[in-house]
């Protein structure tokens, strides 16, 4: 993930001489690519990383002259060669980086707290900033899916920008920077995600690893299970909630949408076919039961497995233990949220006796 949600919830609560670095350009490789953000608080804190370490040290030198300056700046790093001397520390790693440097002033905070707003919503929010000869930025639009429009921008909204913002919504996103003819200026262009939601059904304990590796990979995660005595907060605390309640009471009091992740891993046999049948219908980013194949079809009452749902759950690793399952499972959950996908609908062809 980009690490703009860590971010937003701080700057939310801050006044301070903030600063946020964005790689808006790479070419070749790198650790982190177009869109990564990192937050250079006033008190000397950082929340989020753009490389291993080698650029941060400079970059906090420069953030002393934004704030002074109160001006936006662009740094160019070459990571390609591979001596002391260089960028990377001899790292090598063939990559040229732009980094984005924004004092948060006011209007820019104000903005950037309505952005957190939308995406809390679920709303996707795409950014469009006109970047100047001097490596400044002129002026910055936000545009929601939506078509709700707010930053700082002069004069009209060109169509161009309607058009590109459009185009990218229909397919997977690409961040960096693009030359527009009708602004005769470079833009540079980005697309926030709302935080992916994971849905965990089954508090057992090998449903830990998998909650706390989810929400260190920037998953909100949602820990569910009939058991108050399994599903509690000394057990999953790196869950953003909780709910007890049998699976009937649950998903009824949950607004799954496309963008949602589910794993099933009760080990109950009739809760996890219970939660199949509630489960018709969503659509759903990625249902995933925890066992064989031939168990998932037996909660299907002998009919085939739909594409819809992955069984067995997560990447073929040949995985064993709860630790490595919830690798395998949070990679492939990484995966499908970097593929887009057609929205699938879990049809009722499940069931021919519905």
């Amino acid at each position: 993930m980009d690490g703009i949600h860590e971010i937003l919830d701080a700057i939310a609560g801050s006044a301070n001489d903030d600063v946020l670095a964005t790689i808006i350009r790479v070419e070749g490789s790198a650790y982190r690519k177009e869109g990564s953000s990192t937050l250079f608080r006033g008190d000397g804190t950082q929340i989020g990383l753009l490389s291993a370490g080698c650029l941060e040290t400079d970059l906090s030198f420069r953030v002393q002259e934004v704030i002074n300056q109160r001006k936006t700046n662009i740094v160019v790093y070459d990571l390609r060669d591979e001596d002391d001397l260089s960028w990377g520390q001899g790292a090598g790693c063939n990559g040229v980086l732009s980094v984005l440097l924004e004092p948060i002033d006011a209007c820019l905070r104000e903005h950037l707290c309505k952005l957190k707003f939308h995406l809390d919503n679920g709303n996707r929010v795409t950014v469009i900033k006109k970047l100047a000869k001097d490596n400044s930025v002129t002026d910055y639009l936000f545009i929601t899916d939506h078509q709700q429009l707010f930053g700082k921008w002069h004069g009209r909204v060109p169509l161009q920008i309607k058009r590109l913002v459009n185009d990218i919504h229909q397919k997977i996103p690409k961040s960096g920077i693009s030359y527009l003819p009708e602004l005769s200026a470079d833009i540079y262009i980005h697309c926030f995600e709302p935080k992916p939601r994971l849905i965990v059904f089954g508090a057992g304990r090998d449903a830990i690893p998998l909650v706390n590796m989810a929400a260190q990979a920037g998953f909100s995660v949602l820990v569910s299970d009939w058991r108050s005595a399994l599903c509690k907060e000394e057990y999953f605390s790196e869950a953003n909630q909780l709910i007890v309640g049998f699976p009937n009471e649950v998903i009824p009091m949950l607004t799954l949408s496309s963008l949602d992740s589910v794993i099933i891993l009760t080990h109950h046999f009739q809760k996890d076919r219970e939660l199949l049948h509630l489960l018709k219908g969503e659509k759903l980013r990625y249902l995933g039961v925890l066992g064989s194949k031939a168990r998932t079809q037996r909660l299907l009452d002998g009919r085939e497995i739909p594409p819809e749902i992955k069984s067995p759950v997560g990447l073929p690793i040949r995985a064993e233990g709860p630790e490595e399952i919830a690798v395998s499972i949070v990679a492939e959950l990484i995966q499908r949220q970097r593929t887009k996908l057609p929205e699938m609908v879990m049809e009722r062809s499940w069931s021919s006796n519905d």
